[in-house]
């Protein structure tokens, strides 16, 4: 499946701390200063944040671990898109503007903008100073006082000021993605002390990571602004201070970012070694079969495979032959992950959870990854899959007491071994598990007429898988016809992205399939996703419409740990709720990366334990580029 993600480990270009922060709401409140607030409190000015525990990288440290100092710089880096963030688009774009609602944007345009810190890719809720070059914290935690880097400026030489942060983050609070006004949400002010110096000031009930997320977010120019209408679709390339501008591009095919050779920031320890590419092009195509022809002919040189049939059975062409692409899987990251078909709440028929139970057992992942995907894949249990954060067997202790005071409003399953899906018998129609859903969905009111379920109104149980891409018929096709027999009038509808963009928006839909990556350190990723406040916010990653009072209460606990320790009892506790609910089918999931790339280029030695930033740290290798002809 094709991912559309939130990825705070970032990843690709994204991994840059401009996303560090971004795409996740503000959490439920914390009482009192945490504890690493009142670490920072007392330590004065910091060149870096992190959540829990020291930081990995002293204030002379030169480099980050994962970038080659030494790195040329050069070439050309032409790829489809594998994640994308907000309002952005993989299949064409109508504004340069992806950090609001409206529109279609270009995806990787935040690589035209600075923030305060970035995201260290080798620790998991670190950061380090990029327009600030040092950071204090207040006695009660609440005011976060930066001093910025007196050489920042943006594209056209204009210096990068305090007054241009402070308006940047109350712009984005005002007028933001709805996933990022939200970030803000427990944001009291932004304000300019004088030109190099400016704070954020918290309300006090902010989760502990909330403010080291705010870091993350772009930094925009005033003056720009001024006469502009930040919430408008535009495709005027809006000034910037990053690593990259945007240059050409034309809508349906192609964007072009540029590196800027003068760039402030590119002797910075967060940034040696770092974008390499003098230009990093994004290439658009409507079909994923239209985008694999050109990588065999060379005009993309980077292409992640999300599609396991192709991997097995499609690369072998007259460039892999004789060398002149390598296949490589690369392990995946740490991260917490999800992917499934998610049921939409908000929809009556979906209520009770038995009739979600049972659409989940029609469907026979066990045939599905032997026939179709060749074994590739394992199945998805979790909502935090790859990490340490999934339940597993019976409550601890710990996750035991978290819960207790919520059992008269779960269901059993919580209390008992984490629910997982069943293990169908492989043979595509598993009768036990289909009987067992026809005796759910009949449990929860529905009753048989003829080739379908009625409710007792008379309506018929439908249900319409939403997709934008003709890749997942081959999937649903079997599961469609497996929930006919059991008697759910079950379809498919392919729409065009922007039809899937609106209407996953705005939450119309009966399922939709999505796959989503969490920081290393899922606290303010936990609001974003799952927090009640959301569930009707249009553009919200809550795309179920969750809203249960506990998840809401567990929240709030995970945003005043103590220790890491305690954040993993609290998330699998709220993985264990949400199992039990079956909010969700859960689909499958890959430890690997499946990349093939034209034989064009460097990498450092050491893949960070928490992204992928091929964007950002690979390099053209001159030698390679010329004997292949490509890249230069």
């Amino acid at each position: 499946m094709r991912r559309r993600t939130i990825d705070l480990s970032a990843g690709a270009v994204s991994r840059r701390s401009v996303l560090a922060g971004l795409g996740v709401a503000g959490l439920a409140a914390a009482a009192s200063l945490p504890p690493f607030g009142r670490a920072l409190a007392a330590a004065g000015r910091r060149h870096g944040l992190s959540i829990f525990g020291d930081l990995k990288y002293p204030a002379d440290f030169t480099r980050f671990a994962y970038a080659n100092p030494d790195a040329p710089k050069g070439g050309r880096l032409p790829f489809t898109v594998p994640n994308w963030y907000f309002n952005q688009d993989p299949q064409g774009f109508d504004t340069l503007n992806g950090f609001v609602i409206k529109g279609s944007a270009a995806p990787r345009v935040e690589l035209c903008f600075d923030a305060l810190m970035v995201r260290a890719l080798d620790e998991p809720d670190a950061v380090y100073g990029l327009l600030a070059e040092a950071v204090e914290v207040s006695e009660d935690g609440t005011t976060y006082t930066f001093h910025l880097r007196p050489d920042a400026r943006f594209h056209d030489g204009s210096a990068l000021t305090a007054e241009d942060v402070a308006f940047s983050y109350n712009l984005l609070k005002a007028k933001g993605h709805p996933n990022l006004a939200d970030g803000l949400r427990e944001m009291a002010n932004a304000e300019a002390i004088d030109a190099g110096i400016v704070e954020l000031s918290f309300t006090g009930r902010q989760s502990l990571s909330a403010p080291l997320e705010a870091t993350g977010f772009p930094v925009f120019s005033k003056a720009w602004w001024d006469g502009r209408d930040f919430g408008a679709a535009t495709l005027e390339p809006i000034l910037g201070s990053g690593p990259y501008k945007v240059g050409r591009f034309d809508q349906h095919a192609f964007v072009e970012y540029e590196r800027v050779p003068d760039w402030w920031a590119k002797d910075l320890p967060v940034s040696r070694g770092q974008y390499n590419f003098d230009v990093v092009r994004v290439e658009f195509y409507k079909e994923r079969q239209a985008a694999f022809e050109a990588f065999k002919k060379g005009e993309t040189l980077l292409r992640e495979e999300f599609v396991s049939k192709t991997w097995a059975t499609e690369y072998d062409f007259p460039a892999i032959r004789d060398g002149r692409v390598k296949r490589e899987e690369i392990a995946a990251e740490a991260n917490p992950s999800m992917q499934g078909w998610f049921f939409n709440l908000r929809r009556g028929k979906f209520a009770d959870p038995r009739t979600r139970e049972a659409i989940g057992l029609a469907f026979d992942f066990e045939w599905t990854n032997k026939n179709l995907f060749f074994g590739a894949y394992a199945r998805q249990t979790s909502f935090f899959q790859k990490s340490d954060f999934a339940a597993d067997g019976p409550p601890s202790p710990a996750e035991a007491v978290l819960l207790e005071s919520f059992r008269a409003d779960l269901p059993a399953g919580v209390f008992g071994p984490a629910v997982s899906p069943p293990v169908a018998d492989g043979s595509g129609r598993d009768r036990t598990l289909l009987r067992r859903a026809a005796e759910l969905l009949a449990a929860a009111g529905w009753t048989r007429d003829g080739e379908v379920l009625r409710d007792r109104a008379g309506a018929a149980l439908t249900l319409e898988f939403l997709i934008e891409s003709t890749v997942y018929e081959r999937v649903l096709t079997p599961y469609v016809r497996n929930l006919r027999s059991i008697g759910v009038d079950a379809s498919v509808r392919l729409v065009d992205s922007s039809q899937y963009q609106r209407r996953t928006q705005d939450f119309d839909f009966d399922v939709i399939g999505r796959a989503f990556s969490m920081s290393p350190t899922p606290i303010e990723s936990l609001d974003g996703f799952f927090h009640s406040r959301l569930a009707n916010q249009p553009g919200s990653y809550n795309v179920s419409g969750i809203a249960v009072p506990a998840i809401d209460a567990l929240i709030a606990r995970a945003g005043q740990v103590k220790h890491r320790g305690e954040l993993v009892d609290v998330v699998r506790a709220i993985d264990r709720v949400l199992r039990a609910l079956h909010v969700w089918v859960p689909n499958w999931y890959s430890s690997t990366h499946r990349v093939a790339v034209w034989d064009v280029f460097g990498r450092p030695a050491e893949k960070p334990a928490y992204g992928f930033p091929v964007e950002s740290t690979w390099w053209i290798d001159a030698d390679k580029a010329a004997a292949l002809g490509k890249g230069g």
